[in-house]
């Protein structure tokens, strides 16, 4: 299972956010992924004053710290941004994880309406 950004800070901070179903299916997946790309969006909006990063000075390393596995984004997924053509205004970060799911054959968990309104069966609401 892929968390999107706002699933992984919720988990990451314990926000009640993150609902039950969700925390349920963490607690069940065979293994939580965090993409390269939430810590890229992470970054930026650091940056830009938004938000203070999860950890500190232990960031990024506070997500594998607490059992998460990274998954990189590579040519593959970039290349699967393609499969979305409807989502090409969309949030780029966004895009970027759908597609890194969809590639990876994953599940992904995310509170944005525009990707669950898409009503794939394997897009979960992180709020729920």
């Amino acid at each position: 299972m892929l968390l999107d950004t706002h699933a992984l800070l919720w988990l990451t901070m314990d926000d009640a956010r993150l609902g039950e179903r969700a925390r349920d299916r963490i607690m069940h997946a065979p293994r939580v992924l965090y993409s390269s790309v939430s810590i890229s969006e992470l970054v930026i909006k650091h940056m830009l004053g938004k938000i203070e990063l999860p950890g500190g000075e232990r960031f990024p390393e506070i997500f594998a710290r607490s059992g998460l596995v990274e998954l990189p984004f590579t040519a593959r997924h970039a290349n699967a941004l393609r499969d979305d053509p409807t989502l090409v205004r969309h949030n780029p970060f966004d895009r970027m994880l759908i597609a890194q799911a969809r590639a990876e054959g994953i599940e992904l968990l995310t509170a944005d309406r525009v990707l669950l309104g898409l009503d794939r069966q394997w897009v979960h609401d992180a709020a729920r």
